[in-house]
């Protein structure tokens, strides 16, 4: 655990120096040339330090272990955060849609450089070496943080070639094209942000766990013949993992101390599980009429998962 909000840390500082240099070289060559893609290139620069900068600080927060005030740890301001960076995106991109589309008809006449192309190709090399290892890192620790600044990299790649190219199709004085680039690359920006959002959002308001790990939950409790039905599973996000509340049914005549050996067991099979934080298991007896409920449930479990193999 402390190894992943430590390599975090590491991708947002990265991530902020990076950003800070291209932001400099990017709004210098951007301003004297008047090339409206590199203007919002640049101003994409300038979401990306703050994006890295939410990524630092919210993994530092997200870091604290549980307390008397947080039972469970800080692990959602990973997703506050993520909600910050996602906002800050969607807000520029709608300014530099604007700006864009203004320019398209207005006009605009590009002073034409090569420190443009230059800087273009510094800014590709940066984000493309920062993608591999912010991607290298998500694929390991699967953070929301590390997966928006993934995301910013990635996009940052495409959007400065798709600069390059209006910087040089500039050369022919084609000049148009240069505000539809800066129309695309705010469009993609905007489209990433209600990705990473509706994430975040889904995630700050409790959504349940996915179904493939339902499954797997559900094999593991018919793998205890002792459990005679499950009259309840659900779940609640704390950070990038789950806490899963279980319900079983044993044998009435079964001891406390057996039924509490069983539900511990259970619940250290459950919390195995990589996305899994906790698990808590309530016992309850098993009534006769519960037994066509559980095999009316297993039915429908065995019909899904057929239904999922047809898809």
């Amino acid at each position: 655990m402390e190894e992943r909000f430590e390599k975090t840390k590491k991708v947002g500082i990265l991530g902020i120096i990076g950003n800070v240099f291209l932001l400099a070289i990017k709004a210098i060559v951007a301003f004297t040339s008047k090339s409206q893609a590199m203007i919002a290139d640049t101003i994409n620069s300038a979401g990306d330090i703050f994006a890295s900068l939410m990524t630092f600080i919210g993994n530092k927060i997200a870091s604290v272990p549980k307390d008397d005030d947080h039972n469970f740890g800080h692990g959602k301001a990973e997703y506050i955060f993520s909600l910050f960076i996602a906002v800050s995106m969607i807000l520029v991109s709608i300014k530099t849609i604007i700006d864009s589309i203004m320019t398209l008809f207005t006009g605009s006449e590009i002073l034409f450089s090569w420190w443009l192309v230059g800087v273009c190709i510094v800014t590709i090399i940066v984000k493309i070496s920062l993608f591999f290892y912010t991607r290298a890192m998500y694929k390991k620790y699967k953070n929301v943080l590390l997966e928006a600044s993934m995301e910013d990299h990635r996009n940052d790649c495409i959007i400065t070639t798709f600069t390059l190219i209006s910087i040089l199709l500039s050369l022919k004085g084609i000049n148009w094209f240069d505000s539809i680039v800066g129309i695309g690359i705010s469009a993609w920006i905007c489209k990433t942000g209600i990705g990473i959002f509706i994430e975040s959002y889904n995630i700050l308001m409790d959504i349940s766990v996915d179904e493939e790990t339902k499954d797997i939950i559900l094999d593991l409790i018919h793998g205890y013949k002792e459990v005679k039905a499950v009259n309840g599973i659900s779940s609640s996000p704390v950070g990038y993992q789950y806490i899963i509340f279980l319900t079983i049914a044993v044998d009435g005549n079964m001891t406390t101390f057996e039924s509490h050996a069983l539900a511990d067991s259970l619940e250290k099979n459950i919390a195995s599980l990589e996305n899994v934080y906790k698990a808590i298991v309530h016992v309850e007896p098993f009534f006769e009429e519960e037994d066509n409920k559980e095999k009316e449930s297993k039915t429908n479990i065995k019909k899904d998962n057929s239904q999922r193999k047809c898809k």
